[in-house]
This record gives C-alpha cells, structure tokens and sequence, in this order.
C-alpha cells in the first residue's frame, strides 16, 4: 500500500500536471506492454505495438520491466519537459551521483545487464545512446498515438477540475478512482509494496498517465520533488484498428471537407455542442444548456468524437465531454473567420 501523508501546507500546494509527461508515458508504456493484464484497455495496442518495436528499444526491458521498482533518472523530476526532445535532454544530464544511487536500487533487487554499468559511471555515449532509444521508442509505438493520449489526459484534467470545484483539494484527492481512499491527512492508494511518502510542505504533482496501469506510481526516493502518477480512465475504442494515428485535421473556416464525419458537423446545434465542451461538460449539462434532449446531445457528441474534435471520459455512471486540441483549433479558426463555426 502506498500512503502520502500531508499537511495543511500540503493541501494548498496540491496540483495537476498541464498534460501527458513523454518520459512517464515511455516508462509505463514499455511495463505495460511487457504484462498480460489489461487485456481490455491495452490489448489491441499491443499486438499493434509489439511487431513494430525497434531492436533497439528492448534495451529498456531491463530497466523497465512489468513487475519491480524502475530507476528514477528515466523521468526526472527538473529541467524542461515541453517537448520529448527537452526532457531527454534533462535526462541526459543527469548527474553522476544519481544514476549510481538509482541503478544501485535497482540492482540490490535484480541482475542489471552488463551495460548499465557505463551508465552508473555516468558515460556520456551510454547516455546518449539511452536518449536516442528513448526517441526511438516514442517515435514508433507512441506518437502515432499522442493526440489521443493528450485528448484523454485532458479530458481527465478537467474531471479534476470538476471535482476540485464541488469538493475542494479534499474533493479532488477523494475522487482519483477507486483505487484512491482518503483518509485525511492521508491519501491510500493500492501499489505493489508497502510505501509512505511524507511531503512534509513541499506540495504534490499529480501527474495523470494514459499508460499507468494497473495502479499509481511514485518515486523511490521521497526526497525527490513529490509526484503521484495515477490511471486514467480510458475510452473503449481508443486504440480500434484503423485509427493508430491523429484524428482528422479541422477543415479551414467557411469549408467543410466534402464529405465523412467533418462533413456532418454544419450545424448550429452541434457547433454549440463542440463551444460548450471546451472545458468539459456531461450529457446532462449539454442538454439543459442548449435545450435538447439526452439522445439528442448523445448523437452529436457521437458524430464530434468520430472527428476527433470531442473525447468522453466516463466515472461513476457520469459521461464528461471535452473537446481535444483539434477541436479547439477548430473553435479557434471559426471564431477567427468571424463565426464560421
């Protein structure tokens, strides 16, 4: 079990990550990929992913694997983490005395391979061979997937913000999922081994993860910046063959694409439907906002989704819709063609 004490100051320094970290993703998603469980949400991407992994890339089995504690240098806690590219970089500079304390961990519960010792020592080359195979890896079996993974993080972002508005921190912390229990001062949540973290002041990250599965994940090293990576809930279709890739682009303001799910979207209703879930709203909320009935909101968001424009997560019999990056890059370029949308 893993317990997370906080304090008052604690409380008032909780906060939820802006979006997807590449880092956790490639971390969890190479331990996913290597379990049997899971079979509903993450089957179909890995029978798509497994043939497609680059030799490469089975470097990072032993330091990831799907049981057992993982080093933290792979997702570091600073430096700029926009971009892949960035957080590679961070990665890349980590410094000597980290990567001996990591890989030591490690290695007092498991054989490492033989070349993880360079490593230890901080080689530069073997470091930089770790970022190219972390790039390797996104480039391959994730990207073709992110735009889905950043849809699902924020539509989770905003059930956060939903539960922050009606219960406060206290709200927000109670309803991570039922994995989750809050026992004030202490959140428990399920994990492999018996772990506290104190934060003692210094706040929480709460990172949502598309790949984290089956229960949340922390840093070995409580004295590390505190962060907590939990499951999200994940839409059945999610990875359905023929759609490993972004969603359709927008189509320019005043132009439809002749044809194919942009094509249905003309329409003041459903126009209104893809405005009001820019920060999120339920079935029920759509319908008492634009006057129409459940149904009515059901068969719009349908056709928005099959676009791409709108992701539903659901939670306790409630469906959030949230319009994804390509949805309000739409709602942008309409409001920019003077209200082509």
């Amino acid at each position: 079990m893993l317990r997370v004490y906080f304090t008052a100051e604690d409380l008032a320094r909780v906060r939820v990550a802006a979006g997807p970290d590449h880092l956790w993703e490639i971390s969890n998603s190479v331990q996913t990929l290597q379990r049997t469980d899971g079979t509903r949400v993450f089957g179909e991407w890995r029978r798509w992913a497994r043939p497609r992994l680059p030799e490469s890339c089975r470097l990072l089995s032993p330091l990831l694997p799907p049981h057992g504690c993982s080093p933290d240098f792979l997702t570091p806690a600073h430096g700029e983490r926009r971009s892949l590219q960035a957080a590679v970089e961070a990665l890349v500079r980590t410094p000597r005395p980290r990567l001996r304390a990591d890989l030591s961990r490690v290695a007092a519960s498991r054989r490492l391979p033989g070349w993880t010792s360079a490593l230890a020592d901080g080689d530069g080359a073997a470091l930089r061979r770790l970022g190219e195979v972390l790039g390797a890896y996104h480039r391959q079996v994730l990207a073709p997937f992110w735009p889905r993974v950043r849809a699902h993080i924020d539509a989770d972002r905003a059930l956060r913000a939903h539960g922050l508005l009606d219960g406060a921190v206290e709200g927000l912390l109670a309803g991570l999922g039922p994995r989750f229990r809050w026992r004030p001062p202490v959140l428990e949540a399920d994990y492999p081994v018996e772990h506290d973290l104190r934060l003692n002041g210094r706040g929480l990250l709460l990172q949502p993860s598309f790949f984290c599965w089956p229960t949340p994940i922390t840093l070995a090293d409580g004295a590390l910046p505190p962060v907590l990576v939990y499951p999200i809930d994940h839409a059945r279709d999610w990875s359905r063959p023929g759609l490993p890739g972004a969603p359709a682009a927008p189509a320019a303001p005043g132009r439809t694409d002749g044809g194919g799910a942009l094509g249905q979207l003309i329409g003041h209703t459903r126009a209104a439907v893809l405005r009001a879930a820019r920060t999120g709203a339920s079935t029920v909320e759509l319908a008492r906002l634009l006057g129409v009935t459940h149904p009515a909101v059901s068969q719009h968001v349908k056709v928005l989704r099959a676009a791409g424009l709108v992701t539903t997560v659901r939670r306790g019999g409630r469906a959030l819709h949230l319009a994804t990056a390509e949805g309000r890059a739409l709602l942008r370029s309409g409001e920019r063609g003077g209200g082509a949308v």
